[in-house]
């Protein structure tokens, strides 16, 4: 995506029209759109010729056909493909290159968070038709995720979780404790921060969903807001889409306990299982 909209830049200061560039490398014009969306793939030879026409001087031709290639390598989840929903791909992409993830979640402790027992239950249930090896394969799939965390560049999170989330019994009494350790725990990690919305809060505005907000540190992606369902996900960039979740956001972080009450409130209901 980062260097399509490169391409696109360069295509535009160079003064060059889609069907200029669509003849340099005999395609069609929305062939071109296509690369400079990120909706193809950056063939090399096309991407050599489309900075020749964009007159890209040749030692910086060569540092982007780095980048080009680099681009054009499977992630490290490419070996999960069996048990990753293409749907679910572009996400796992997004989460691993951003710079801060917030995130709203009613439901379930977010998946950078889950423990192995606490995500084995949850595929299970989610998924009743399936082996225990393919289950396995989804579990590792979320813990290979959580790697992330432990990166030196890993992003800032900031998870506001509903108390529906801390409440809800998923692989019983044992599995829930840990789980709760887990979140504080996470806790000690700098970047991690979680604020927890008590029932007594009432109706906010974000009780309709889970929804994930993510900002990349580069100035050619913008900001993506990643919602799902039952079968599919959707994912929102238009500026006014993006804000419009921002703003319930802030206001939910406002309304939610502060981070410094989230590990009295694990503990408290860690008493109680």
């Amino acid at each position: 995506m980062v260097l399509g909209k490169r391409l696109r830049h360069l295509r535009e200061r160079a003064g060059v029209s889609f069907e200029d560039a669509a003849r340099a490398i005999e395609v069609t014009p929305l062939t071109v759109r296509r690369i400079e969306k990120a909706e193809v793939g950056l063939r090399i030879p096309y991407v050599r010729e489309l900075l020749r026409a964009y007159g890209v001087p040749a030692a910086e031709v060569d540092d982007f056909v780095t980048l080009a290639r680099e681009a054009n390598q499977p992630g490290w989840w490419y070996k999960y493909r069996d048990v990753l929903p293409e749907w679910f791909r572009a996400y796992v992409s997004l989460e691993s290159e951003a710079s801060v993830i917030r995130l709203y979640e009613p439901h379930y402790v977010p998946g950078l968070l889950q423990t192995h027992d606490y995500a084995t239950a949850l595929m299970r249930v989610g998924f009743p038709n399936e082996s225990e090896e393919e289950i396995a394969r989804r579990v590792a799939l979320r813990l290979r995720r959580q790697e992330l965390l432990a990166k030196p560049d890993a992003p800032a999170v900031w998870a506001i979780l509903d108390e529906t989330v801390l409440r809800r019994p998923v692989g019983g009494a044992e599995v829930m404790r840990a789980q709760l350790d887990r979140l504080a725990e996470a806790l000690e990690t700098p970047k991690v921060r979680i604020q927890i919305m008590r029932f007594s809060v009432g109706v906010h505005p974000g009780a309709y969903g889970p929804f994930h907000h993510f900002r990349f540190g580069f100035s050619e992606l913008p900001d993506i807001v990643y919602t799902e369902n039952l079968a599919d996900s959707v994912y929102y960039d238009r500026p006014e889409d993006v804000v419009a979740y921002l703003e319930v956001l802030d206001r939910m972080s406002v309304q939610a306990e502060p981070v410094a009450r989230t590990r009295d409130i694990l503990g408290e209901l860690r008493k109680e299982l």
